[in-house]
């Protein structure tokens, strides 16, 4: 990527500069990307990404933004509608082992960005604890309508404990496809024999 020229809007170069961005940070995490590593991946200087992110860290919440709202919330909008499909969570842990484990794709190299960072220095800061907390709210939420069109015979505290165990399932998997794409595999498909119903 070059310097903008003058006629781009900003907000457009800013985009291209978070992916790129994002793109190191998920392969390399936060501690072990330069700099000059974002220097080279968006093609700007250090000047001009401080003056449109204000540091490294501000350029690293921006593509932990961006990971939500392209990574994560499009794969969890079938769970987060007002109308949950009986199917929704089972195409959901589908789509997510396709990605993971069936692909090539960032998720599959370097696993999830988000709880990558958990396992780092930065993720002691309060800032990022804080959108995980509400990363793993997110999952949570979804699994939990997922459970409640998919396994509607299930009482209450079934339901709960199903939907902790599936979460689990889902957040493991992506803990260990880094390392081991056939336990992340294996791990999903527990999954999806947990909230099969037994007449399935």
């Amino acid at each position: 990527m070059t310097e903008p020229d003058v006629g781009r809007s900003k907000t457009f170069v800013d985009t291209d500069v978070v992916l790129a961005a994002r793109d190191v940070f998920w392969g390399s995490g936060y501690e072990n990307t330069a700099v000059a590593d974002l220097e080279s991946a968006t093609g700007l200087n250090r000047s001009s990404l401080y003056h449109s992110f204000g540091s490294k860290r501000g350029l690293f919440d921006a593509a932990v933004e961006s990971y939500l709202d392209d990574v994560v919330r499009p794969r969890l909008a079938p769970l987060a509608s007002p109308l949950v499909a009986s199917d929704a969570l089972e195409n959901y842990i589908r789509g997510l082992r396709r990605a993971m484990v069936d692909e090539p794709s960032s998720l599959a190299a370097n696993g999830c960005l988000l709880l990558n960072a958990t396992g780092s220095p930065v993720g002691r800061e309060a800032a990022v604890q804080d959108v995980v907390a509400r990363y793993v709210a997110e999952l949570r939420a979804g699994v939990t309508a997922g459970v409640a069109t998919r396994r509607p015979d299930l009482d209450t505290p079934a339901r709960e404990l199903l939907t902790t165990t599936v979460t689990g399932l889902i957040f493991a998997s992506m803990a260990i496809v880094r390392v081991d794409r056939h336990a992340a595999g294996a791990t999903l498909d527990a999954a999806l024999a947990a909230i099969a119903p037994v007449a399935d």
